[in-house]
């Protein structure tokens, strides 16, 4: 028996192939996934910000609004929602660019249906693994892992992209060390190059912006930063 509808990953593909969406489009719904279609940049952007996806097949040639722009402007947005990148461009600089830009994996066309099904899991298991360690928050802070939005008292924070990134690092083990390296691999993820003191820069930006929220960022000189409630 067939799962429910409601139980099946939804994927958006944005693809404007027109001989290869149809195609692509009813072979993964056959593998179990609810399906939603863009074929245009603006579409798909639009749809990804308003609607709720489990996983986004993305082509980075698109008319309109180009798949890396797409990719871009959603993970400036704060969507975390996992993004699996397909093109035709297969230079090591295309694919770096995009994995950059937040892609959570690269699949260079023509590829196996089989391949791009395993990845999407893949992806999608590391996004549940994420959503599973993470507490809900700690003192006055709440941070909703889906959108990496992070909440004092209940209002939004205003925080950079590496700020939440150590945010959540450091709430995956409340109360305990979590080493400078671990620290730099979440923060640093994109690979950009950064100055040797860039995670003190982000801890002190973090620890003033969060303290009104009875917790403290608390850093332990030679080993890395923890997280705890505040100590009367």
């Amino acid at each position: 028996m067939q799962s429910d509808a409601k139980d099946k990953p939804r994927l958006l593909l944005v693809e404007d192939d027109p001989a290869l969406a149809p195609a692509l489009a009813l072979a993964l719904s056959r593998r179990g996934f609810t399906m939603a279609q863009a074929t245009d940049g603006v579409t798909a952007l639009h749809r990804a910000m308003t609607e709720k996806f489990s996983v986004i097949v993305l082509d980075l040639s698109l008319p309109e609004t180009d798949g890396l722009e797409v990719l871009q402007k959603l993970r400036e947005a704060g969507r975390s929602t996992p993004i699996v990148v397909l093109t035709a461009r297969s230079s090591v600089g295309d694919r770096i660019a995009g994995l950059k830009a937040g892609a959570d994996d690269y699949l260079i066309k023509p590829f196996d249906i089989d391949e791009l099904e395993a990845r999407i899991h893949a992806v999608l298991r590391r996004g549940q693994v994420a959503q599973e360690v993470l507490p809900s928050g700690l003192g006055g802070l709440r941070v909703d892992a889906q959108s990496r939005t992070c909440y004092g008292d209940g209002e939004p924070l205003e925080l950079s992209q590496r700020e939440i990134a150590l945010l959540i690092a450091v709430l995956e083990r409340p109360g305990h060390a979590v080493t400078r390296e671990r620290l730099w691999a979440a923060v640093f993820a994109d690979g950009r190059e950064a100055q040797p003191d860039a995670i003190e820069v982000v801890a002190y930006r973090l620890r003033k912006k969060i303290a009104a929220y009875g917790v403290e960022l608390v850093a332990l000189r030679g080993v890395g930063y923890l997280l705890r409630e505040k100590r009367d």
